[in-house]
């Protein structure tokens, strides 16, 4: 595993998912509560960053057609979207989030 510090954890707000390009990856870091998560910052329906949409119910939503994303997973809880995203451990060190691009949770492949 290689970790990269993605963002400092204050700048992670509840409601809304923060854009972050580590490597040649664009991920969502977003938080729920106390835990926090990286997603593929990409909508599996159409090429909208998730980031741009709202984070509640531990979702991330795709704000052009409306598809959620369960945070935890990846995966759609609801239409157009049919495809998982791809997730990515975390670590939270200190005041700092760090994302590991190398190695994703639920076994999809970052595009």
């Amino acid at each position: 595993m290689a970790f990269e510090r993605a963002c400092a954890l204050d700048e992670v707000r509840t409601d809304q998912g923060l854009a972050v390009t580590l490597g040649r990856y664009e991920i969502v870091v977003a938080r729920h509560g106390d835990e926090v998560f990286a997603l593929e910052n990409e909508c599996s329906h159409a090429a909208v960053a998730l980031s741009e949409g709202e984070v509640a119910d531990c979702q991330v939503e795709c704000w052009l057609h409306g598809s959620m994303f369960d945070l935890r997973t990846g995966k759609p809880t609801n239409l157009p979207a049919t495809e998982p995203v791809a997730t990515f451990p975390i670590e939270v060190r200190g005041t700092d989030v760090y994302v590991d691009t190398e190695t994703t949770l639920n076994g999809v492949t970052p595009s």
